[in-house]
């Protein structure tokens, strides 16, 4: 595993490239002269408060000291010290600053009180585990017995994390297994999944509601960071998250405190956040749809998953734990005792653009078909007996549907030309929107754009075929 370290010292975890360490940009306080000399804090967030008020990261009991004195935030070109309008000025060795980037071993002054800034990084060996299987994630594969060291290693902690993965890769479930091997798994583990809620309502289910706050609040209503509260929260797909509300999500995760809608009382929560994607918020920030501070805040950690087809080792196993699963839940009748070597075979041909869940739906599918206890060739559909995931592929990577008679799926000759051409038609479309949605990042705007119709035509086209984008 090979940790790449960016300036603003994210630490991203690349799976499947040779492993080193997990280095963790921290940065310690000292307070050397004042009223709280002596008082030490170590800064392991994005963005740390200075000041005499008692919720502020380092508290400052000096008369001359403001409430909120200064920030100190993790940025790309380092730690940032800025002044938050106090009364007496915040200064560097001596100098007084707006903002400045101290160096290791300088003197910050507020007030009265002077504090040593001293980065310090704390570097973590991370090995493979020896597990083939970590909560729900089943893989013996080296890159996943990477994920599942890293996840021993972070789970005990309360370190923000990105999960960045193709869709159906199982982000969710890494998000579980941490919060499931953390000291909060007594608490809830709660999910909310920013590309399925509106956009006039998300704030509502993040940070919740009082009564009459808009149309339809009918009573007060907790958001998610309260039901949270002492527990994990999951933000999946936050790339799809508004630009207009991530300023709001970073205030959360920074005051830690939350104002509901309609409200004016900040109520402290105390949450774990982990965030996932299925696209690359490097890019995304570059480009300006993704704020570079939330960014930050979130990516103490960034776990990259895999997609099936670059672990297809893990097939058997994954296969046989499906099987296992149904064995599990049937209390009379035939039992799936395994699956034919040349079944087996086609599957880790078989591309997977839709990674373990569709795996799993084509698992399903062939024991719903299956006569006997051996899961056989003639169980499983066409496109993966013959490959037909490269077909996939291609027609996702190019946004032009389907590139054959078999993959479009030909209907009969027999039926009469006007049927049959209104089935061509209707598989071509269903087959094309999906490309396309993959090929945009299973994003409906940008799918939209491409395609040069609007959002509507696409949502219409997915209520028809019974399709989410998210599961595609």
């Amino acid at each position: 595993m090979d940790e790449i370290e960016n300036d603003e010292g994210t630490k991203k975890i690349r799976i499947g490239e040779q492993p080193i360490t997990l280095t963790l940009k921290k940065c310690e306080l000292l307070v050397t002269n004042g009223p709280t000399k002596g008082t030490r804090v170590m800064m392991d967030k994005g963005v740390f408060s200075i000041g005499s008020k008692s919720d502020n990261d380092l508290v400052v009991n000096d008369g001359t000291v403001s409430r909120r004195h200064a920030e100190i935030t993790n940025t790309q070109k380092g730690y940032l010290l800025k002044d938050l309008d106090s009364t007496n000025g915040t200064f560097i060795d001596n100098v007084k600053i707006l903002e400045a980037y101290p160096n290791p071993g300088s003197t910050i002054r507020v007030g009265n009180t002077a504090i040593e800034f001293a980065p310090k990084d704390e570097k973590i060996s991370i090995f493979p585990s020896k597990k083939n299987k970590f909560g729900k994630m089943i893989g013996s594969s080296l890159e996943m017995r990477k994920i599942y060291g890293v996840i021993e290693k972070i789970a005990p902690t309360d370190i923000t994390a990105i999960i960045e993965g193709e869709t159906g890769t199982g982000k969710e479930l890494v998000a579980e297994a941490i919060h499931r091997f953390s000291h909060r798994a007594s608490k809830n583990l709660t999910i909310i999944d920013c590309s399925a809620v509106a956009e006039n309502l998300i704030e509502s289910e993040l940070f919740g509601h009082e009564k009459g706050s808009f149309t339809n609040a009918i009573s007060q209503r907790k958001g998610a960071f309260e039901i949270a509260d002492g527990g994990t929260l999951f933000l999946d797909e936050i790339g799809e998250l508004n630009l207009d509300l991530q300023p709001k999500l970073l205030r959360a995760l920074e005051s830690r405190t939350v104002k509901r809608v309609g409200g004016d009382r900040h109520i402290p929560v105390n949450v774990r956040v982990v965030a996932a994607t299925n696209r690359s918020l490097e890019r995304e920030v570059k480009e300006g749809r993704f704020r570079e501070d939330l960014y930050f805040r979130l990516a103490v950690v960034h776990l990259y998953l895999p997609p099936m087809r670059k672990r297809k080792d893990d097939i058997p196993l994954i296969v046989q734990h499906f099987i296992e699963t149904y064995n599990s839940r049937i209390a009379q009748g035939t039992k799936i005792n395994g699956i034919a070597e040349d079944a087996l075979e086609a599957l880790k041909a078989y591309h997977w653009p839709g990674n373990v869940r569709e795996l799993k739906n084509v698992i399903d599918r062939a024991i719903t078909f299956c006569q006997g206890d051996l899961l056989k060739l003639a169980d499983f559909p066409e496109a993966v007996v013959k490959g037909g995931g490269a077909v996939a592929e291609s027609a996702s990577a190019s946004g032009s549907g389907a590139q054959s008679g078999e993959f479009l799926g030909i209907p009969d000759s027999d039926l009469p030309f006007k049927e049959a051409k209104d089935q061509l038609l209707e598989n071509w479309e269903r087959e094309y929107i999906i490309a396309l949605l993959r090929k945009n990042d299973n994003n409906i705007s940008k799918a939209a754009k491409t395609a040069g119709i609007d959002r509507k035509s696409i949502q219409r086209i997915l209520k028809k075929f019974n399709l989410t984008a998210k599961d595609l």
